[in-house]
């Protein structure tokens, strides 16, 4: 056998199998890519009772990389500047959150289908404990939901802190 074969083999084998990998995660995060609106409801705790909010976001991609920056609305008087950066390596998703008033906290987690699961790792204790969860799910074409879940310390139960649904501008 040629001894030209097993180095083109090894060389262009991976990027054989590797491309549509990160294409297929550079195609999903571009359809992230645009100006959003919304509302949705906000838990400040896991025992409050939700306050409705509007929300405006900035969606910035490139291929390996999400830029989700807003603000949102409650009431007459509240308002908090809400942001998402992540970076993909290996089919693995890690970056920050802001917007829990706990300082940035930090985001680690996979996408599944059209939704990016995220465990998130607050700088203080919220609720009790450390961790939460936040989702970013396509609805659609055009549109996007934010949720994050976090566990209520009184009922070990798991309890949806927000849900924002959001539509392209």
């Amino acid at each position: 056998m040629n001894p030209i074969v097993p180095a083109i083999m090894a060389c262009c084998v991976p990027l054989l199998f590797s491309t549509p990998a990160n294409a297929g995660e550079e195609q999903f995060l571009g359809s992230l890519k645009g100006e959003y609106a919304g509302k949705g409801e906000v838990r400040l705790r896991t025992n409050k009772a939700p306050i409705g909010v509007s929300c405006r976001f900035t969606s910035a991609t490139t291929a390996s990389s999400l830029s989700l920056k807003g603000r949102c609305r409650g009431l007459v008087v509240v308002s908090r500047a809400v942001g998402v950066d992540l970076k993909i390596s290996g089919g693995a998703y890690r970056g920050s959150y802001i917007g829990a008033g706990s300082g940035p906290a930090s985001l680690s987690g996979r996408r599944k289908g059209d939704t990016l699961n995220l465990a998130i790792g607050w700088a203080k204790a919220i609720n009790g404990d450390r961790r939460a969860n936040l989702s970013v799910a396509k609805a659609g074409k055009n549109g996007l939901t934010l949720t994050t879940t976090d566990r209520d310390p009184a009922s070990g139960k798991m309890v949806t802190t927000s849900r924002i649904t959001l539509q392209r501008q």
